[in-house]
């Protein structure tokens, strides 16, 4: 099959950036430079144990709402379940726990250092997607006409070779894909802090509407933004957009939707698209992130983080789930934000062996972590207790 190419302009999706003459910038820059700010305090708030952890958790945060997104619910339980090869004797479960799996590694590739260009350039797009779709089962790997119904193939990290409509968006033709994502690599490769955080909203729906894939953009779309705000605000991990995305889904998909409009007229910009649709949208980016890092710095304030998990320890105890005194070594966590082994004993006032069996227990219960059996004990935010350590950050299931 021939791959049309009607080599459209470069203007189509003219502006990618809110301009700096735009009426709306100052208030933009404002709210980055909010963003920041909040931001930066959060993550010096906390121990480096205590976030590594939370980092953990917030992948599995992030995947969770990103599929929710795309109307695929995986709790996060089903979530941690699969990343220790715990899978449903459900197939389509299993399917779901897989592309779950395969969302958080792909994050964790970006946590680690993978990206060798950033996150807006074109071989990082198709790397994401290639990492993505290349852990998916079969069952996930295809694609339907919704006039024909016929079936197609998805390639890992393949740009896509047919003409597609997303609601009223008809986009690009095919052949002009690699044209376009080359020109959103100039336009966000701009410096500055501040630039560097409004690019992240705006290259968000400027990829959405180039619609480089098949299938799987929303997920590529929600991934680069994710990394680019690391970047930009060396986020490490500690809190995600996704979370306000999908918690404001119809809002989300408007704006997105509003954003692929023509100009309205010659004060919205100099663009084919509209400039104060976009704005817009970066406005309800940004706030969104906001919110999602005060709602994170509430739940780890450490007094009523450490009321939360003292109340679990105590209702553990009581129930014969614990031993006794688990609740000390959880509290000197708390305060240290790791332990030596060797102070266990000494904090509980028991010998080396009764020591061992209250860390084992806690380790075995998931509130504890450790890389090796001499290592230091941190505390683990496993799922199965986020509804009582961290109210909020999932739904009860």
């Amino acid at each position: 099959m021939s791959m049309r190419n009607d080599n459209e302009s470069l203007g189509l999706f003219e502006p990618l950036m809110v301009s700096e003459g735009s009426s709306r910038r100052s208030e933009l820059n404002d709210q980055a430079l909010e963003l920041a700010q909040v931001s930066a305090a959060f993550g010096a708030s906390l121990p480096e144990s205590m976030a590594a952890a939370l980092s953990d958790l917030v992948r599995s945060m992030n995947c969770y709402y990103s599929n929710l997104i795309e109307g695929h619910n995986t709790h996060p339980v089903d979530i941690e379940r699969a990343l220790d090869d715990d899978y449903s004797t459900d197939p389509e479960k299993r399917d779901l726990q897989l592309e779950a799996k395969a969302h958080i590694e792909v994050q964790k590739w970006i946590d680690d250092g993978g990206l060798s260009k950033p996150a807006f350039a074109p071989a990082s797009i198709v790397e994401m997607h290639r990492r993505f779709c290349a852990l998916l089962p079969p069952e996930l790997l295809f694609v339907e006409n919704p006039k024909t119904g016929e079936r197609i193939d998805l390639v890992p990290g393949q740009l896509r070779e047919r003409d597609v409509e997303v609601g009223r968006h008809v986009a690009i033709s095919p052949g002009s894909v690699p044209r376009f994502l080359e020109r959103m690599y100039d336009a966000y490769r701009m410096p500055g802090r501040v630039t560097s955080i409004l690019a992240a909203a705006c290259a968000h729906h400027r990829l959405l509407w180039v619609h480089p894939f098949l299938d799987g953009n929303g997920r590529v779309a929600r991934l680069m933004s994710y990394a680019m705000l690391r970047d930009a605000l060396d986020t490490k991990g500690l809190w995600s957009v996704a979370r306000g995305l999908a918690r404001n889904e119809s809002e989300y998909k408007r704006h997105l939707a509003a954003c692929d409009e023509p100009r309205r007229g010659d004060r919205d910009g100099r663009g084919t698209l509209s400039e104060s649709a976009l704005a817009d949208f970066t406005s309800f980016f940004l706030k969104v992130c906001t919110d999602q890092v005060v709602f994170m710095e509430t739940l780890m304030r450490p007094d009523r983080l450490r009321d939360r998990i003292m109340i679990w320890a105590e209702e553990e105890m009581r129930a014969g789930a614990l031993p006794p005194k688990s609740d000390m070594i959880l509290r000197a966590i708390l305060f240290q934000g790791e332990l030596l082994r060797g102070d266990v004993a000494r904090i509980l006032g028991t010998s080396e062996r009764a020591a061992r069996r209250v860390t084992s227990a806690l380790l075995d219960a998931g509130a504890l972590s450790s890389t090796s059996t001499r290592a230091p004990l941190k505390l683990a935010f496993p799922a199965k207790y986020a509804g009582r350590w961290m109210p909020g950050l999932f739904p009860d299931l």
